[in-house]
């Protein structure tokens, strides 16, 4: 691979984005993580994925320089939808996917990190979506997914100014879960994706599941799909070690199964 490495310690998958200075997010990248992501998704092994950026940068945006290689609308329109339906399969993918940010997370690389279950930050950390500086608006998505986290009015204003926000703002405005100093972010991410590799797979993936309901979904849609998923995971072999491990007062070990 040219601009990802990936590799999987403890049932948590890293990926980390390596293409210097700014982790711009090029079609090649974009192909790139699509291809990992069919690997990790069969890998019974991996529990968690984290994604995080080398260098200075998580991503600071989308690959500007492609940009003026590209000719026609309909090419442009193409890269969008490639970018939206891969961020959306990661919204929806089976195993939790945590995005930990330092540096900065613009634009494209911002729509990267929504794309995530969830962010951890690192204090100083610059998350934005300046696209209308150039003229411009998100394409893969962002536009639709900052309003969810932030609220219109933000949302609003973070897009009219392309002013970026910091990670502790991020934070306050429920874009990101947790801040931190920037050398620890990814210690602390790894800290987490472990405490949730331990969970059952079975019912991790009907969480996230349940989750994408309550996006999608009627109120009494996502209800019912709660109570089938229960029944399923509950039935389960690693619903009956969490419940008798729950019993004995020991740490259950789930197979995933």
């Amino acid at each position: 691979m040219e601009y990802l490495k990936w590799s999987a310690t403890d049932q948590v998958a890293a990926i980390t984005i390596q293409r210097s200075p700014a982790n711009a997010l090029s079609s090649g990248v974009l192909k790139e993580l699509s291809s990992v992501l069919d690997e990790i998704e069969t890998n019974e092994e991996i529990r968690v994925v984290l994604i995080h950026g080398d260098g200075r940068f998580f991503s600071a945006g989308a690959d500007i320089k492609e940009f003026t290689t590209i000719e026609s609308e309909e090419e442009f329109s193409k890269l969008g939808k490639f970018g939206q339906d891969l961020f959306e399969r990661m919204e929806k993918f089976p195993k939790p996917i945590i995005a930990a940010i330092h540096g900065a997370a613009l634009g494209g690389g911002l729509e990267l990190a929504m794309a995530c279950h969830f962010r951890l930050v690192s204090d100083s950390a610059k998350l934005g979506l300046p696209e209308l500086q150039l003229g411009l608006v998100p394409g893969f998505a962002g536009s639709q997914r900052l309003p969810r986290y932030v609220g219109m009015a933000r949302a609003a204003e973070m897009l009219f100014t392309s002013e970026p926000i910091t990670g502790l703002e991020a934070v306050q405005y429920g874009l990101a879960n947790h801040s931190y100093p920037e050398e620890e972010v990814l210690e602390n991410a790894f800290k987490m994706a472990k405490k949730i590799a331990k969970k059952s797979p079975g019912s991790l993936k009907a969480a996230i599941q349940l989750l994408n309901y309550a996006k999608t979904k009627e109120f009494y849609e996502g209800v019912d799909k709660e109570a089938e998923l229960f029944g399923q995971v509950f039935m389960s072999a690693d619903g009956k070690e969490g419940i008798q491990a729950f019993i004995e007062k020991r740490e259950p070990t789930f197979k995933g199964n």
